[in-house]
């Protein structure tokens, strides 16, 4: 019997002008997100999933975030830390995230670089749109929404010091 794809699932946060990060953190702090980023990546059974992300983003948690799998690409062959399942390739990645996992379900939590690489492969994206300008070394393009479809959109206005902010749930177009 054959095994279901690993489907994945992008998540992240966006501000208006494309800002994802800023000096390895993200350049806003709002509680609410980080607590969707932790529901996300735990999955609705509690279970964990793997997330799969660069060296420089397992390296911004400080240490590893408790109930999910670290799968940390990166191209630094002598690079090793504690709680990292650490592979060099995409293809690499994808196949630790697949291992051991029932659900059959990974996340892609960033950086840029591992956007890029992953983000076609995405079934869903889980976005949070910052709507707010930021500075930042750390861009990422708006989605082509010609391959989306908003599933879900919740906002949330600005208050005690908060930027306003939306979640938005797309899910790729068949076809």
């Amino acid at each position: 019997m054959g095994r279901a794809p690993l489907t994945l699932t992008a998540i992240y946060a966006r501000a208006a002008n494309g800002v994802i990060g800023m000096d390895g953190a993200l350049p806003w702090h709002i509680p609410a997100d980080l607590k969707r980023f932790k529901a996300l990546t735990m999955g609705a059974d509690g279970l964990g999933r793997p997330m799969i992300m660069g060296r420089k983003t397992f390296e911004s948690f400080g240490k590893p975030l408790p109930g999910r799998r670290h799968v940390v690409l990166t191209r630094d062959a002598d690079w090793s830390a504690p709680g990292a399942e650490v592979v060099r390739t995409p293809g690499e990645a994808l196949a630790c995230a697949a291992r051991d996992n029932p659900a059959g379900e990974a996340s892609v939590v960033g950086g840029a670089q591992v956007y890029g690489l992953l983000l076609p492969l995405c079934a869903r994206v889980e976005l949070t749109e910052i709507h707010a300008d930021y500075p930042g070394d750390t861009h990422l393009p708006a989605l082509d929404m010609a391959e989306w479809d908003v599933i879900l959109r919740e906002d949330h206005h600005a208050r005690d010091g908060v930027p306003a902010y939306s979640y938005v749930t797309l899910q790729r177009r068949r076809g």
